[in-house]
């Protein structure tokens, strides 16, 4: 159950976020700022529905904040490393590369966040 409702929030915000982003490139930003600006307001906005809705966390929000933004950290570098590997050094097109990072790094995400920052107390 927690899968598929982090799954609906993902998909949800995450369409979004990589339209805003081919937005941002459309308009001349550099993938990596795009991505950037993105990947802030998204994890910013996504704390509060995978911490109430997605993993139901009931715990103290200052450690779940910390583990969060902390995983999310993880996430931002994979992401980054991606675009600039593939985009900078390869000269694969963002678009695509974003669209494949955003679903790696959404995977990894949801491992951390279940088992790591919202982790079942018991």
């Amino acid at each position: 159950m927690q899968l598929l409702r982090y799954l609906l929030v993902g998909v949800l915000s995450n369409s979004v976020g990589y339209l805003v982003f081919l937005l941002l490139a459309w308009w001349g930003g550099a993938p990596k700022v795009a991505m950037t600006l993105v990947y802030v307001i998204g994890a910013l906005t996504g704390f509060v529905g995978n911490r109430n809705w997605t993993f139901r966390d009931r715990g103290g929000t200052g450690r779940s904040a910390f583990y969060y933004f902390l995983a999310h950290g993880s996430g931002y570098s994979l992401n980054w490393l991606l675009l600039y590997v593939l985009v900078d050094r390869f000269g694969y097109p963002h678009q695509v590369v974003q669209l494949v990072a955003m679903v790696l790094v959404a995977l990894v995400l949801f491992v951390e966040l279940k088992y790591l920052v919202f982790r079942e107390k018991g």
